[in-house]
């Protein structure tokens, strides 16, 4: 019998959404997984998508979500693992005894990084999403881009490339507790997002690389031997909650419209470029989430709260995000330009993708201020060649089903 886990962090609004789509994908093919979770900051979401989940070990506030933003691999001091070792012990033994109790054959995880721990001592097959683009054939051709934010004081793309599988930056605390539990050592960093499947969800065209060099790819030193990689294009959330009143008021006006939906960042950024667009001739929707920026709101700029970006991107003219997958996914599926403000290295590759087709420009965090964001946001709202690049995304992805071929590939291997 398929007996299928899913386990969104709910600290984050795009993997909490991404498991939202899996889970209905699964579920329009006849199964229904559990879902179980930390919690977190976005349990509202599952239960806006009537989703009835469980919660594994103890519950993490928004306080401990916004410290695990703060100290996760790829943006937090690479000599710690955003989890303390009594709470690394304290989740991996409780997911491997509810996977125990629940009879679950695969796990499939939006960024629990426990469970590449948990899954071990359970017997049960990983499968992990949160990698995005960020996968070994995009290190192995070099197309990682020099990071926005210095890594190790440098910024190097040779180092962003290499580094992956050659450094266990953030494995301390996961190999401390695999030692005491008898599970084999995490190799290297690249092994620690990978799992034994790895959905790549973007679409071969906008990665440059072909499905089949992508699927044929096995591991070599630094990877655990048993990851495998599956591309099943896009994937982003159909949030279902309506677009508010006010917002529907504000998107009916005059354009142009500029929509800064910057999630799971400090709201000092939000702020930041806000003010750095207001000199421009725009209107400005903010995807406010849980942030307080009430202040911001006059008679050219409006605050929202979580937003369904896949009704709102169709209706607004530039988009500005940190460049999460989901976000630029987002933004590419309404065939709208996007202003990318990486804030670590899986969101650099994400914009830096659509910028080598056109589609995308990218600013650097220390710049988002500065007349320099101003500047981008009026070439790209003038712009209709990067708004026909965007248009050939488009296509692209409307001719994919991304969480039907996710669910095809998470069933293929879950009895």
């Amino acid at each position: 019998m398929v007996r299928i886990c899913l386990l969104p962090h709910c600290a984050f609004l795009s993997q909490t959404s991404r498991m939202i789509e899996i889970y209905r994908a699964l579920r329009d093919r006849g199964v229904t997984p559990r879902v179980a979770t930390h919690g977190g900051t976005y349990e509202s979401a599952l239960r806006a998508a009537g989703i009835e989940y469980d919660l594994i070990g103890p519950r993490m506030d928004e306080a401990r979500c916004a410290r695990f933003l703060r100290e996760q691999p790829s943006s937090g001091p690479v000599w710690q693992s955003a989890y303390s070792d009594d709470e690394l012990r304290t989740y991996v033994l409780a997911e491997a005894e509810y996977f125990a109790r629940h009879r679950i054959t695969t796990a499939v995880t939006g960024f629990t990084l426990t469970t590449t721990l948990s899954t071990r001592l359970a017997g049960v097959r990983l499968v992990s999403e949160h990698s995005a683009s960020f996968v070994p054939p995009i290190f192995e051709r070099g197309l990682v881009p020099a990071p926005s934010k210095p890594f190790l004081g440098l910024r190097s793309a040779w180092l962003s490339n290499r580094l992956p599988s050659r450094v266990r930056f953030y494995c301390g605390g996961f190999n401390r507790i695999a030692g005491e539990l008898g599970l084999p050592r995490i190799p290297s960093l690249a092994a620690l997002i990978l799992g034994d499947l790895t959905l790549v969800t973007e679409d071969p065209s906008v990665l440059g690389i072909p499905r089949p060099e992508i699927e044929s790819w096995r591991p070599g030193r630094g990877y655990r031997p048993e990851t495998r990689l599956a591309v099943t294009g896009p994937l982003f959330a159909h949030l279902p909650i309506p677009i508010p009143d006010e917002v529907e008021t504000f998107l009916s006006g005059p354009g142009p419209i500029i929509y800064v939906a910057i999630t799971s960042s400090p709201p000092s950024l939000v702020r930041a470029v806000v003010t750095a667009l207001r000199p421009l001739a725009a209107r400005i929707l903010v995807a406010g989430t849980v942030h307080d920026l009430g202040d911001l709101n006059d008679d050219r700029v409006l605050v929202g709260g979580v937003l369904p970006s896949h009704l709102v991107m169709p209706r607004v003219d530039l988009a500005v995000t940190a460049g999460g997958q989901g976000s630029v996914q987002t933004a590419m599926a309404a065939g709208v330009p996007l202003l990318g403000i990486p804030l670590q290295l899986e969101q650099d590759l994400n914009v830096t993708l659509l910028e080598r087709r056109g589609a995308a420009r990218w600013l650097p965090p220390r710049q988002a201020g500065t007349t320099r964001l101003a500047a981008l946001a009026r070439n790209l709202l003038s712009d209709s060649t990067c708004r026909r690049a965007a248009q050939e995304i488009r296509a692209a992805y409307a001719a994919s089903d991304g969480p039907g071929r996710a669910a095809d590939q998470i069933l293929a291997g879950a009895a």
